[in-house]
Parts: C-alpha cells; structure tokens; sequence
C-alpha cells in the first residue's frame, strides 16, 4: 500500500469516529502532556487502534489521539509523539502530520522540551522557535515524492508562521510572559550532547537543542500547513559545573513550566477558524 493510501485509510477510519474536522493539530512534547486539561475533549482514541499508527514508546508520551475543542476551535492532540531514537523511521515518525492533514488541519502546533545553549536564558523558559537546523541524519521527504502530499522540493524559507508568532508574543505580553525567541536544533539522540557538542551547537547558530520537533514541521510545510512551535528550556547544556542530565530532570522542569505554555498555546489555538 503507497503512503498516499496509507494516510486515507487512516483517515477514513478516524473520520467513522469524529463528527467536525479539526482545525488544527498540536503535538505534546515530553513532559507536556497537561495541556490536555484546556481541552474539552470529546473522543480519546489509543495509537494502537488507529490503522497504521505506531505506538509510543517513551515515558511522559500517553500515547492516544485526542479530540476536543479549545474555545471554538476543533482540535486534535497527539498525547505522545514518535522518535525517530525509537527506531522508526521517518514516514512513521511523520505519519501523524499527513493524517492530520488529510483530516482537514490548516495549522500545526508544536510543543518540546528542548536543552538549551544559550548562556542569557535559564531552565523553565519558553522559546518560541523562528527558525531550525536540521541534523536529523536522514531527511523526512527521501525518495520518490508524491505530488498529491506535496511538491517535490518544498520551500523552507519561512518554516514557522510570522503571522502565528506575532499572535503568539501579543498573548505572551498580554498574560505576563517573558517569552524568548531563537533557533531549535533537530539531532537524532537519544543521548543527550556533550560539552563540546553544545559548543558547536552554538557556534553554528543554535539556541536550544532537542530530538524531535524538525521532521513533523517539514512534513507540515510539506502539505502546506501554517506552523507555529515553542520549546520549554529543561537543562542547560552550556555550565561550567559538572552536571548530570537526566530524562527525569527534563520532565520535571517540562512539568513545572507546562501551564505557562499551556495558557498561551490554548490562547493562539482558540483564534483559529475552523472549516
């Protein structure tokens, strides 16, 4: 079965279960999974249920599809997210974005907890991600393309939305958040980097670093969805102490700064129109 079929088989079934198209989709990070609560959720359907979906395997992904509404939008949520470190591959980790699309989302709402380079911020801010480097070693998009989900060489100019971002920065001062901005790093882990490794990272333009993220937005870009994302800082790579990064530090610091981007993803998304 082609990727094409794959998705509207997909597709198909989930339409048999929902009564209105979402609008747009949101993808949780690690640790992030709270945002669900601004959620009026009407359906909750498990990965291992829908055709051709993989499972999530990490801890802090819940790993089923939700659908609700935030204010008057239709949405969906990923509770739980792939990795390409989990052994999937790309079309599998992207999977996810073309089902969305193929549903009726307009705009694509990313979420990660992202380790950070950059020596002015600190653990628990919010960046909203302007721009990325990918070193993913494998691209999304390999192999033959299939005009019905996108052009064969898709522009990445301006990956993330200006008209989103500017939204995003009204709410953030109109609910009293000191949000960031900068570049999101996409490396394929799932260690965490060296020393040297967050020093190059800087070097070559980086803000904050993470392991996901990079592929859904292309895939998003490829089908021609607006797209906005944020990081959460959970650890600070650059330190001249000895610290020890932990995946149990990550979501702790996800978890505590959770609400704050939850508040103002909830805000952004609920301005979106649906069908």
């Amino acid at each position: 079965m082609s990727l094409y079929d794959k998705i509207h088989e997909t597709a198909d079934f989930i339409k048999g279960k929902i009564s209105t198209a979402p609008a747009a989709g949101i993808i949780l990070g690690s640790g992030l999974g709270g945002l669900v609560d601004l959620v009026t959720v009407s359906l909750e359907i498990p990965y291992g249920e829908i055709p051709n979906f993989p499972v999530s395997t990490v801890k802090g992904h819940a790993g089923k599809l939700i659908f609700g509404t935030i204010a008057d939008t239709n949405v969906v949520m990923m509770g739980g997210r792939f990795h390409y470190y989990e052994g999937y591959s790309m079309e599998e980790v992207t999977f996810p974005v073309r089902v969305m699309k193929a549903l009726g989302v307009d705009t694509l709402v990313v979420s990660n907890a992202a380790g950070c380079m950059n020596v002015k911020w600190k653990v628990g801010d919010i960046m909203i991600i302007t721009d990325h480097i990918n070193q993913f070693p494998e691209h999304p998009l390999r192999g033959a393309n299939d005009e019905r989900l996108g052009p064969r060489f898709p522009d990445m100019t301006e990956v993330y939305d200006k008209a989103l971002i500017g939204e995003a920065k009204k709410i953030a001062a109109a609910q009293g958040l000191d949000v960031k901005e900068g570049v999101y790093v996409g490396l394929q882990g799932p260690t965490f980097e060296t020393k040297a490794e967050y020093g190059w990272l800087l070097s070559i333009g980086g803000d904050v670093v993470g392991m996901s993220t990079v592929p859904e937005v292309i895939v998003a870009r490829h089908g021609g969805m607006r797209v906005f994302a944020a990081s959460i800082v959970t650890d600070m790579g650059i330190r001249e102490d000895d610290n020890v990064i932990t995946h149990e530090e990550v979501l702790a610091a996800a978890n505590e700064a959770a609400p704050k981007l939850a508040g103002l993803v909830a805000s952004l998304v609920g301005g979106t129109r649906n069908p």
